[in-house]
């Protein structure tokens, strides 16, 4: 199986690197070009106008596929461990895994559909990628809760929670302040609402 191949544990690893190195090298060129503000623009405007828009949207694509080899390798390696320890139903693996990659799909959606040329469908990429992404690091939380002491720590399984916890408290706001705005531009003047 793909999981117990050795060498194979790098891929998580890249998919951070490469993902922050999208999101750092699309900012860089949209403030040199004057694109954006420097301080703190949506991920979505830093990739929004040409020469930062390809490469945004290759990267977060390649982001994408990066996410979902993680996401297979993760469904494999618990598929593998459950054959010894019967600690999680396949069914819920297998649901986890869809879900996932249902993420990942949005993310591709997101990266491909910029924001202002066309939002409802960047808007909808973007809801499925977080959306999705809360509920599979939601299901992979306690799969490893259940898979506790033989395959993993009680502290690993604590941080992964948390980050679950923090990613379903942020969801919600960004949800509610999302639905409150049109975003039909990048750039504000001060007599505008």
């Amino acid at each position: 199986m793909l999981c117990c191949m050795p060498g194979v544990a790098f891929v998580p690893a890249l998919l951070v690197v490469w993902s922050s190195a999208a999101f750092i090298i699309s900012y860089v060129i949209a403030v040199l070009a004057g694109h954006v503000e420097p301080l703190v623009p949506y991920i979505s405007d830093t990739g929004t106008k040409p020469p930062e828009s390809g490469v945004f949207g290759f990267m977060i694509n390649i982001s994408a596929l990066l996410g979902m080899i993680t996401m297979c390798i993760r469904y494999l390696l618990i598929k593998k461990q459950n054959e010894s320890s019967h600690f999680v139903r396949s069914s819920c693996n297998m649901f986890s895994l869809c879900i996932g990659l249902m993420g990942c799909i949005g993310m591709g959606i997101v990266a491909t559909f910029q924001e202002l040329s066309v939002p409802s469908v960047h808007d909808i990429g973007a809801l499925v990628a977080f959306g999705s992404g809360v509920v599979y690091i939601t299901l992979q939380s306690i799969i490893s809760y259940k898979s506790c002491p033989q395959w993993n720590t009680y502290l690993v399984c604590h941080i992964r929670m948390a980050i679950s916890i923090i990613s379903c408290i942020a969801f919600i706001p960004m949800i509610v302040f999302a639905s409150q705005i049109s975003m039909t531009k990048i750039d504000w003047t001060p007599d505008e609402k």
